[in-house]
């Protein structure tokens, strides 16, 4: 598997929670160091420039992170949220968050890693909070878990991305149906 992030799921929030992969089966971590993680920060655009992340950094992302699935699955179910999971996001959403700056250049947003998550978690708390709730869809690709908005017309759209989930389902089903058919022509 590549370590490019994707951003696919239609929030930042979303594609934060989407940093580990097939939670169901073979998991993937994209936070596996410090500069992983900033790379997560800098790709999403929320930050111009960050300062270097610690070991520490990683394990208060990921933990928020794991939060942030929890409550976004919490809410897509319909279920109450768990209130270790509630704590733990209001608590980074309470810390100070990035703060762009203008410059001559344009506008420059340079932050800490504290600072960039804090503004990760206000962005779950304003989604978890907000009109978005009903659009929320896990993909349809059963070893994938991400969960994206779904702004699609009819709210039919099946993957979190074709480009990563949807074509390749699309491409096994495709085989699997044709070996069947190959199958019986040989014989």
């Amino acid at each position: 598997m590549n370590l490019d992030h994707v951003f696919v799921c239609g929030h930042p929030a979303l594609d934060f929670a989407a940093t580990l992969r097939a939670r169901r089966s073979t998991r993937f971590e994209m936070f596996v160091t410090p500069e992983r993680l900033n790379a997560w920060y800098l790709e999403s655009g929320l930050v111009d420039t960050i300062t270097p992340a610690e070991e520490s950094d990683v394990r208060e992302a990921t933990a928020v992170r794991e939060a942030v699935y929890h409550l976004v699955t919490d809410r897509r179910l319909g279920e109450e949220f768990a209130p270790e999971a509630l704590e733990l996001l209001n608590s980074a959403a309470r810390r100070t968050p990035v703060t762009p700056q203008l410059t001559p250049e344009g506008r420059l947003t340079e932050a800490t890693p504290a600072q960039a998550l804090a503004t990760v978690a206000r962005q779950a708390v304003e989604l978890l909070s907000g009109p978005d709730i009903p659009l929320l869809k896990e993909c349809g690709n059963p070893e994938c878990t991400r969960v994206y908005v779904d702004r699609s017309r009819g709210m039919r759209r099946q993957w979190c991305g074709m480009e990563s989930c949807g074509n390749k389902y699309k491409a096994a089903a495709y085989r699997a149906r044709k070996k069947p058919a190959s199958a019986a022509a040989s014989r």
